[in-house]
């Protein structure tokens, strides 16, 4: 006699297989999930001008930019090293399936990252309105806070690395014509936190204690270390650099 939950899965299940991904199939048949003899590719789950122009200063060009669209909203009670590690992980892994079947660049290794500003267990997410952006300018005036970003990196082969890099800035005490001019300049605009250090923001921070680069959008020193652990060719552009040189 059949039950109702063997007719159920009976149902539900499919005689035909799951048809493999080309990133699956290179992974599989060739060393290193990579195609024999040709540079690897990185792929950039962020078309954040401020992560494109760090990479770009260490010399790494990205073959391709899939920034993932995802909901950044904090769930309930989430810490925040946990939020910025759970979106790193999501954006990495949404751009990695988005070139699972691209011939140019389906073994390419994927690299994502989530910054996420914090005072205390406080998140303060990218200001929407004037308001937000200012209630955030408010409560880092005068204050020590922390700058957390999750570097995620998927290889070719789809093994996953995580790292947190955890900065700590202090504002100096904002007064408030100070806050409107900023908020008028209207660089706050999609910044973690509601502020930019490389910007006009610069001139509130009192100090940092970490990497400087961490909280511009991308932690150089650790994005290329991760690269590098993996057999990413990071110094290859740089001889190219010297071969041009004019002198």
């Amino acid at each position: 006699m059949t039950t109702t939950r063997g007719l159920l899965g009976a149902l539900s299940r499919t005689d035909r297989p799951r048809r493999e991904t080309l990133r699956a199939e290179l992974a599989r048949n060739r060393p290193g999930g990579r195609r024999t003899g040709l540079k690897p590719k990185l792929v950039l789950a962020s078309a954040s001008p401020r992560r494109l122009t760090l990479l770009a200063q260490v010399g790494i060009q990205p073959d391709a930019l899939r920034p993932a669209s995802i909901d950044e909203t904090p769930r309930k009670g989430e810490m925040p090293r946990a939020l910025a590690s759970r979106l790193a992980r999501t954006k990495a892994l949404d751009a990695r399936d988005a070139i699972a079947n691209d011939k140019d660049i389906a073994d390419a290794y994927v690299l994502a990252a989530d910054t996420v500003v914090a005072v205390g267990r406080r998140i303060l997410v990218k200001p929407r309105f004037v308001e937000e952006a200012v209630a955030a300018l408010r409560l880092l005036s005068g204050r020590s806070h922390r700058v957390l970003t999750a570097l995620c990196l998927v290889m070719p082969d789809d093994r996953v690395r995580l790292k947190l890099v955890d900065t700590r800035v202090r504002f100096k005490r904002l007064a408030q014509e100070e806050i409107e001019a900023y908020i008028a300049s209207r660089e706050w605009r999609g910044k973690a936190g509601g502020y930019a250090v490389q910007g006009l923001a610069g001139c509130f921070v009192q100090k940092i204690n970490g990497s400087y680069t961490n909280v511009v959008g991308l932690p150089l020193t650790e994005t290329v270390n991760m690269l590098m652990g993996e057999g990413f060719p990071i110094h290859f552009n740089w001889l190219k650099l010297g071969e041009t040189d004019p002198e």
